[in-house]
């Protein structure tokens, strides 16, 4: 379908409904209906807002709601395309349930947060000083009492343990776009997994920059893949998941950090380090920044292990490279609000960070046990401290045929091609969340749906 048919055919009248909605419901019926294909690629979001006089953002929002519902898939710096369509649009109407079992987020399982942040606010309210405090003004990188606990957070990972190389941020997704705003321009290249962080995909994409994904194993990205790529791009960015790959699940071995170590040495390479999943690791590896002291930067938060709403997080460099950061982030909020980070360092020193992720791991022991019992006899990917599996689909099913099929049956679940980057194949599997599910027979109930239907092959009425 040419882009003036599609607008002439997109109605943005007074519906009642958000722009993006009505332009991704507009979009939604076509491919149904078939009159887009699969595999073709939706229009540029600049052009398609330009011809709809509607900002570049509503386009956005609009091909970011089909891909939520599973209609198109994103690769950053190729566009948007449409997925494959295992079922009629009749079928789709009348068997996808409404309320399905979660399976695809990724959401840290409730604890006792409330209690803490309660008993937080109740020392707050006594202390007329730290009240003072945190609604005033604070350096860009933050206040020296709430640097140094980050500081003693990261000596977890290996880190020096000096307060003098941390900054604070509004969570890593912050501290990842004060690195990239600050060290790259539109057009360079940045080296990661064959299989990333998405949130990376969309700052990359907004910031218009070259991601570029490199070769993995079983260990993660492969060195001698990486060592050719920024020999041949001339890139001087990396971002990696050494602990707790998302959403393969993978650790690298320390050789395996040492060797990626050297190839950043040797390549002048500047390495961005999310340890965010590794929180929930006990006793985790030490971090690869500690093999690159002044040419990595450790991104750290609390998101993924505890509470999604406590938007703060440690940034751990040289401080040569701190200075520039706070530059970034004076120009783009001033500074990090004070509030979060006293409730974080409160909850550092008073071990109660320790204890909410403990509780955790414990909920997703026995999750994953639900798991093991349930699939057993799938070969699955798991870390009994991760709450996420990683599973390789078997024959004849493919990743999109699956993902669909499982939707009509009230399961969501991630496929690898939501996270792959750029053109790098992505290959047939599944990313299966045990943690958004409201309780464990909820879980059982998703994940007995997805048994069942991986053990029945996909009828012909299904092939792409």
């Amino acid at each position: 379908m040419s882009i003036d048919q599609l607008i002439s055919a997109v109605q943005l009248g007074d519906s009642g409904k958000p722009k993006y909605q009505a332009i991704a419901d507009e979009l939604a019926q076509f491919i149904l209906s078939g009159q887009m294909a699969v595999g073709e690629k939706l229009p540029p979001q600049r052009a398609l807002a330009h011809r709809l006089g509607v900002t570049t953002g509503t386009v956005s929002r609009a091909y970011d709601r089909l891909e939520q519902d599973g209609l198109a898939t994103a690769r950053v710096g190729d566009g948007t395309y449409v997925r494959a369509l295992e079922k009629t649009q009749t079928e789709l109407s009348t068997e996808v349930l409404a309320t399905p079992i979660d399976l695809a987020h990724n959401v840290a399982i409730p604890t006792e947060e409330v209690q803490a942040l309660r008993r937080t606010f109740e020392e707050l309210s006594a202390d007329p000083q730290a009240l003072q405090q945190v609604l005033s003004y604070q350096a860009e990188t933050g206040l020296r009492r709430h640097r140094e606990a980050g500081a003693q957070w990261l000596s977890r990972f290996g880190m020096t343990g000096n307060w003098k190389r941390v900054m604070i941020t509004h969570g890593a997704q912050h501290g990842l776009t004060c690195i990239l705003s600050t060290l790259a321009r539109p057009g360079d290249a940045v080296l990661t997994e064959s299989l990333s962080y998405p949130g990376l995909q969309a700052l990359a994409r907004l910031m218009r920059l070259q991601l570029i994904g490199v070769e993995m194993d079983d260990e993660g990205m492969v060195p001698q893949a990486l060592e050719q790529m920024a020999k041949t791009l001339g890139a001087k960015l990396m971002f990696c998941s050494p602990t707790l790959h998302n959403p393969t699940g993978s650790t690298m071995s320390i050789a395996r950090r040492q060797d990626i170590a050297a190839v950043a040495r040797r390549c002048g390479l500047l390495v961005i380090e999310d340890t965010v999943h590794a929180t929930a690791k006990a006793a985790p590896l030490p971090a690869l920044s500690t093999w690159l002291p002044e040419q990595s930067f450790l991104l750290s938060s609390f998101s993924k292990v505890m509470a999604p709403g406590l938007r703060m997080g440690f940034l751990e460099a040289a401080p040569v490279w701190l200075d520039k950061f706070a530059a970034f982030m004076r120009a783009d909020c001033w500074m990090v609000s004070p509030l979060l980070p006293e409730i974080a360092t409160r909850w550092i020193e008073r071990g109660t960070i320790e204890k909410l992720i403990d509780l955790q791991r414990q909920l997703i022991g026995a999750r994953l046990a639900c798991a093991r019992e349930i699939l057993a006899g799938l070969d699955f990917k798991a870390d009994p401290e991760y709450p996420l599996l990683w599973l390789p689909l078997p024959e004849p099913w493919r990743a999109g045929q699956f993902s669909a099929a499982l939707r009509q049956a009230g399961v969501l679940v991630r496929t690898a091609d939501h996270f792959a980057v750029g053109r790098s194949p992505a290959p047939h599997a599944i990313r299966i969340s045990l943690n958004t599910p409201l309780s464990i027979d909820q879980l059982a109930v998703g994940l007995n749906r997805l048994k069942a239907l991986i053990h029945s092959p996909p009828s012909a009425s299904m092939d792409p």
